[in-house]
């Protein structure tokens, strides 16, 4: 977990730090270089005044991982962040023979343990409080993870890497709605042969600790479970790469084995073949359902016409959105459309019933309205913002993505009348 999440004030009232000034308190973009420089020097003081306890020593035997976390963040710091199969060969391979000398780091890396301490602890808490005010939390849980992790270097047996302990091959998706090209992500690919002989430790620790942490579990591309796209790592886009079937089932049975009550969600968009929604349905996995994809503007004029409409998706084990981190807001989503698909959109929503002066208003109605069990709405849509307030764009990186920041809650707290309204509407 990520430093850069650490309250401070909290710390201050645990007395590890003084009266800490605001900072960027009105900023309505994270700038995630100045909060890490900022917070960095005021954690470094108070993992100064921080005295180990029963707590501490608790957390650190139940999760040895921390240790060897620690130990790599050292190191990677120590070589200016660059990816560790970069490191001096005695660096990187400390985590096979433990033969470099940590005593010069024995400081820095009882510090990052303070930290990881620090957010567990501080996420545990607020975990409490969510679950007394009867709110549950997602976490999205990607199915790769990068080269450039403890994830790689601790368990590079578990992952397709050549004699320099590079990727042979890489993940990512062909051609699609967001790409011509393809996404070409670059995580290295899962020897998925060394994990069957293996047992599936390293998934089981994966998913054991993320299952402690939150109350479900999102996985994202799910449909890697089923078959997955590997790209030669020479490759410079996704365009080329081949689909290859992963052992899906002998997983999740060795999950449910060892934890029978681990609360899994699927991230089942996209193309799929229906092997994939067969594996998903075999577990009872909650899929995913965006409205932006399958609301349909033409749909009046296609019944007029007598052309066949597209089945419906709705079910009730599933979970929709009006739009995810990935999409558009509703409101740049319909101001990108052309006029007739806008008046389209308009018609349609009109004949449905949904007649709010915000477009964004009628959406989240009407994914209120679903059938599907569980119904969620990005703030930016129950705010009506464009996309200045976008999370992510796919197949980019850098700025602009996930810097949007919400810098009050006055204009939230005007909605809730009509929040309200809708969840009775809906017997939500």
């Amino acid at each position: 977990m990520d430093e850069i999440y650490i309250s401070l004030d909290l710390l201050t009232k645990e007395g590890l730090l003084g009266k800490i000034p605001r900072f960027n308190e009105a900023s309505p973009k994270v700038d995630y270089d100045a909060v890490r420089a900022f917070k960095g020097k005021h954690l470094r003081e108070a993992f100064t005044h921080f005295k180990k306890d029963r707590g501490y020593a608790r957390f650190i035997n139940l999760n040895p991982w921390v240790y060897t976390y620690a130990v790599f963040l050292t190191i990677k710091k120590y070589n200016n962040l660059n990816i560790w199969n970069e490191w001096p060969k005695e660096q990187q391979n400390w985590i096979k023979d433990h033969k470099f000398d940590l005593k010069p780091f024995e400081n820095d890396i009882a510090y990052e343990m303070f930290i990881q301490y620090t957010l567990v602890k501080q996420w545990r808490a607020l975990r409490r409080h969510a679950r007394k005010q009867g709110v549950a939390i997602v976490g999205d849980l990607p199915f790769y993870v990068g080269i450039d992790s403890d994830d790689v270097w601790a368990n590079q047996d578990n992952f397709l890497l050549d004699g320099e302990l590079k990727p042979t091959f890489i993940a990512g998706v062909p051609p699609d709605y967001f790409s011509v090209t393809g996404q070409r992500w670059g995580n290295p690919i899962y020897n998925w042969e060394f994990m069957k002989k293996d047992g599936f430790r390293f998934w089981l620790s994966r998913l054991g600790y993320n299952a402690d942490l939150y109350d479900f579990v999102r996985i994202d591309h799910f449909r890697a479970f089923d078959t997955y796209w590997q790209i030669p790592s020479s490759c410079p886009t996704a365009e080329v790469g081949v689909w290859l079937e992963a052992p899906g089932y002998e997983l999740f049975d060795k999950i449910f084995a060892t934890y029978p009550h681990l609360h899994i969600m699927a991230e089942d968009l996209g193309n799929l073949r229906p092997q994939v929604l067969t594996l998903r349905d075999h577990y009872h996995f909650p899929g995913m359902k965006i409205v932006q994809f399958n609301f349909d503007p033409n749909e009046k004029e296609k019944r007029k016409e007598k052309q066949p409409l597209p089945p419906s998706t709705d079910r009730e084990n599933m979970i929709i959105y009006t739009g995810t981190h990935d999409n558009q807001t509703i409101r740049g989503w319909f101001l990108d459309m052309d006029r007739r698909t806008k008046a389209r959109t308009l018609a349609l929503l009109d004949e449905k019933g949904y007649q709010y002066p915000r477009v964004s208003d009628n959406f989240c109605a009407l994914t209120l309205d679903s059938i599907a069990d569980t119904a969620i709405l990005p703030l930016q849509d129950v705010l009506g913002l464009t996309d200045v307030a976008r999370m992510n764009r796919p197949g980019t990186i850098g700025s602009p993505n996930w810097e949007w920041r919400l810098t009050s809650f006055d204009e939230f707290k005007k909605r809730i009348p009509f929040l309200r309204k809708l969840i009775k509407h809906s017997s939500r």
